[in-house]
């Protein structure tokens, strides 16, 4: 396959790993991809859960961590490209950018909403910009704001698809409607639409599929629709590099296809994850809860089914009945674990 070239970034193998909070992309997977020619990514979603004065202080304690997380990446990375995935809807996101930029991150990617402010946050950082885009309209806008109000364009567009895991960027009615022929088209429409401002202004523009990618032919038919590279996440969680605990990997290993469903996220979006004990409990009612973690604005306390930090964080530590177990529509294909280098070498 051909390297993913972002700017003066180049990938030899053109696979992005997605970013997964809460602790599930930390160094350690971050650091395994760059090392073998990817783009690592490190979700920034309460990345500072396992410092002890995360309760007190959840947002100071992220930010620290975001730096201590991208130095312990690049000491894996072997001079690789390590990314970071900071959703729009955290509160505090311009902290959050602000703190990886510090930290000289490569790349930026960001969704959960439109990173609207995100060129004057980073300002003249080397730091390449990613949005994701879900629609043409979201591509168009983005675009189009970007260029009026801050004159640039973004380095790398992220398309993510119907089959992510975890959050998604759709309606339950736009989850029911579409079929892969349809959103082959989609993909389509918003790649020519991305290469229309790029061509006009003079620049290249890669774009990364996401949602479903989990083997080489997955790849290779995006890249017939027009991408430059994939990003994908399932796949990496049962790697042993993945910083998740095996607890959550077997989850993936034991799921059946009917176990993966659409859920109601407190944080008011449609998500896919792994129907377990914990989440046939938030179908019948709310979960107490403890004090607020500051995740994301979006998030009402009072009203919310369940805290979904305290449930990410069970998760991340193993207690998988109590959690909540995000994936993408693929998670069922794991067998077993393998190695980060058995999956980039299949990419190669």
């Amino acid at each position: 396959m051909n390297p993913l070239v972002i700017g003066d970034l180049i990938a030899k193998v053109p696979v992005i790993q997605g970013g997964m909070g809460v602790g599930i992309s930390l160094h350690r997977l971050a650091g395994a991809v760059a090392a073998e020619g990817g783009i690592g990514v490190i979700s920034t979603a309460q990345i500072g859960f396992r410092y002890p004065e995360f309760d007190e202080h959840p947002i100071e304690t992220n930010l620290r961590a975001i730096k201590d997380e991208i130095v312990k990446a690049r000491e894996l990375a072997k001079g690789g490209i390590i990314g970071v995935n900071i959703m729009v809807a955290t509160r505090k996101y311009e902290e959050y950018v602000k703190a990886a930029v510090a930290a000289g991150v490569d790349l930026i990617i960001s969704g959960a909403g439109l990173p609207m402010s995100l060129p004057a946050l980073v300002g003249n950082a080397k730091t390449k910009l990613a949005p994701i885009v879900s629609t043409v309209k979201s591509a168009e806008v983005i675009c189009k704001y970007w260029l009026k109000k801050y004159d640039r364009l973004p380095d790398l567009v992220v398309i993510e698809g119907p089959k992510a895991g975890g959050h998604l960027g759709f309606s339950k009615e736009q989850l029911d409607t579409y079929t892969d022929e349809t959103y082959d088209e989609e993909i389509r429409q918003i790649i020519e639409h991305v290469n229309g401002y790029a061509e006009s202004h003079g620049v290249k523009i890669p774009v990364a599929v996401a949602g479903g990618v989990y083997t080489r032919e997955d790849a290779e038919h995006c890249m017939e629709l027009g991408a430059s590279g994939v990003q994908m996440a399932t796949r990496f969680v049962t790697t042993y590099e993945c910083d998740a605990p095996d607890a959550y990997k077997q989850s993936y290993i034991n799921a059946q296809k009917e176990d993966i469903v659409i859920v109601k996220s407190p944080v008011g979006m449609p998500g896919r994850a792994i129907l377990n004990p914990f989440m046939e409990k938030a179908a019948k009612g709310q979960i107490p809860h403890g004090k607020c973690h500051l995740c994301v604005s979006t998030c009402k306390p009072a009203e919310t089914p369940y805290c979904i930090t305290e449930a990410l964080v069970n998760a991340a530590e193993g207690r998988v009945d109590d959690a909540l177990l995000f994936c993408g529509s693929n998670a069922y294909r794991a067998k077993k674990l393998e190695h980060v280098s058995d999956i980039m070498n299949e990419f190669r």
